[in-house]
């Protein structure tokens, strides 16, 4: 990761125009390869959804305490659950970037690996590397569907989380909150529904970062 730091200004301009394959073959120049970048943003991708997993709980601790609150505290409660939601809006937006800078490198990786096996003169050298090739893009596979899942996820709770935020706003009082108790089990569920999804996907990265690194 401190390498691909270091050629973050070399690259710059690459990333600004926006083309992958200048981005990937300048990092090749300085010998970080796409297998290395794919592990590299696995971890990351990983990282997110636990932050966004740790995000989203407290997000759930908050709307609980919210709803138990007496009216006189309320506004002040609603300034901390608006917080809250507003941390999940950015972390569910950092898991989707990185989910997409893994598949853009994903791509990017086995098409050239794919090219690359018409280059071989030996037949049993060219089938181990397509067999190698297999396994890998359906370990891939199970990881990116797994994130995604954990992805798609997150819109639910978030608009459940944002109504809710939007209607303490407009019923500061008593009776706004009454009528939250009612929600708790839904949101709760969603949330538990969430954590589930981003759990597997989190364990599936694990498995796959320890198979690239064999």
């Amino acid at each position: 990761m401190k390498r691909i730091i270091s050629v973050i200004v070399f690259s710059a301009a690459l990333l600004f125009a926006g083309c992958s394959t200048m981005y990937y073959g300048a990092l090749e120049q300085v010998g970080i390869h796409k297998r290395e970048l794919l592990v590299d943003r696995v971890e990351a991708a990983q990282e997110s959804q636990e932050e966004a997993k740790e995000q989203f709980e407290d997000a759930l601790e908050a709307f609980r305490a919210t709803v138990k609150v007496d009216g006189g505290e309320l506004e002040k409660r609603y300034d901390q659950l608006k917080g809250q939601y507003e941390d999940c809006e950015s972390r569910a937006e950092a898991v989707r970037d990185r989910i997409a800078a893994v598949e853009d490198v994903a791509e990017s990786l086995f098409r050239e690996w794919e090219a690359e096996l018409n280059e071989y003169s030996r037949e049993d050298l060219r089938r181990a590397s397509q067999t190698q090739l297999r396994e890998t893009r359906r370990e891939y596979n199970r990881l990116i569907a797994a994130m995604q899942r954990a992805e798609q996820k997150m819109e639910p709770v978030l608009t459940a989380f944002g109504d809710q935020v939007l209607f303490l706003k407009h019923n500061l009082n008593a009776r706004a909150i009454a009528s939250l108790k009612n929600e708790v089990t839904t949101v709760e569920r969603d949330v538990a529904a969430l954590i589930d999804e981003m759990n597997t996907a989190i364990e599936e990265a694990e498995t796959f970062i320890a198979q690239m690194k064999n």
